[in-house]
C-alpha cells in the first residue's frame, strides 16, 4: 500500500488508535478520531494536558492504526507529528470535525469548548504505509 491509498482509507474511515513514546521508550496508545487535512497531513484533536501529547512534545515519532467499522480491514501509518495548539489550532479543529463527522449544529459553543477543554491539533507527517501484504 502506498501512502495515497492510506490517506484514502483514512479519509472513510476515522476510528484510529495514535500510539506515542513513553519516556522509557514503550509504547502508549489512545483511541483518536483520525481524518486528512489538505496537505494531506493525519489530523488528530486532543488536549494540552493528554500524555499522548506530552509524549509528542518530547518525541515526535507516532504510528497511526485506522480501523474500517466492524471490519478487520485496517492500515498503519508511521510519521512524525507536530502539535498546534490554541489560538492557531481553532480553525483546523473546526475543519476536523467536519471531516469526521460533518456540520456542527453551532460553531460558536463548539469554538467555546475548544478553549474549555483547551484542544489542540496533532498532524502526522507520513513517512511510511502498511500493510503492503497480508499475514
Amino acid at each position: 500500500m502506498d501512502i495515497e491509498e492510506a490517506r484514502e482509507f483514512i479519509r472513510q474511515n476515522h476510528s484510529a488508535v495514535l500510539a506515542t513514546y513513553r519516556a522509557d521508550g514503550r509504547p502508549q496508545m489512545s483511541p483518536v478520531g483520525a481524518a486528512v487535512d489538505d496537505e494531506g497531513r493525519v489530523v488528530i484533536s486532543s488536549r494540552e494536558t493528554a500524555y499522548k501529547v506530552k509524549n509528542l512534545r518530547r518525541d515526535p515519532r507516532v504510528s497511526v492504526l485506522v480501523t474500517k467499522a466492524n471490519s478487520w480491514e485496517w492500515v498503519q501509518v508511521d510519521g512524525t507529528a507536530a502539535v498546534l495548539s490554541l489560538p492557531d489550532a481553532m480553525e483546523p479543529l473546526v475543519d476536523h470535525y467536519r471531516r469526521v463527522a460533518g456540520e456542527h449544529p453551532d460553531w460558536d459553543d463548539y469554538r467555546s469548548a475548544m478553549e474549555r477543554e483547551q484542544r489542540l491539533l496533532i498532524r502526522v507527517d507520513i513517512d511510511r504505509a502498511g500493510p503492503n501484504r497480508s499475514g
